[in-house]
């Protein structure tokens, strides 16, 4: 995808939308883009991670202990509890659908935490988010 194309994918996706132009570029020389085809597997629970995942386009199934916790689609994150945390991976994530996602590494996910305010504070809300939704009574 062209420099500019990538931008625009990067801008349709909720953790990214409100990120000025310049930030947007620099998430865009950071993350990989991927096509993945149904079927393929994210991550596994229990692995260590090394990445997180940004969808574009494409639906993951969620899974702990094998039972279903989620279903995410378009603008979807995954990964970045491993990465924040640097752990093990807390889910197994499985495309149900084809999918193209932005990736990113370990270095860059930190580089990004690091130097966009904006796109830490997204991620750490989601994580949090997540941690409330998994254990109600605890969060």
């Amino acid at each position: 995808m062209a420099a500019d194309g990538k931008i625009e994918a990067l801008r349709s996706v909720s953790l990214f939308s409100d990120l000025r132009q310049r930030d947007l570029e620099q998430v865009a020389q950071l993350a990989d883009e991927v096509d993945l085809p149904a079927g393929h597997v994210l991550m596994r629970e229990g692995e260590t991670g090394s990445q997180m995942f940004v969808m574009s386009t494409g639906e993951a199934l969620v899974e702990r202990g094998g039972r279903e916790i989620a279903r995410l689609g378009p603008g979807s994150v995954l990964g970045e509890i491993a990465l924040v945390a640097e752990g093990p991976r807390t889910a197994t994530a499985t495309l149900t659908k084809p999918a193209h996602l932005f990736v990113l590494a370990h270095r860059e996910f930190h580089s990004l935490m690091h130097d966009i305010p904006e796109v830490r504070d997204c991620v750490l809300e989601g994580v949090a988010r997540r941690i409330r939704e998994a254990e109600p009574d605890r969060a």
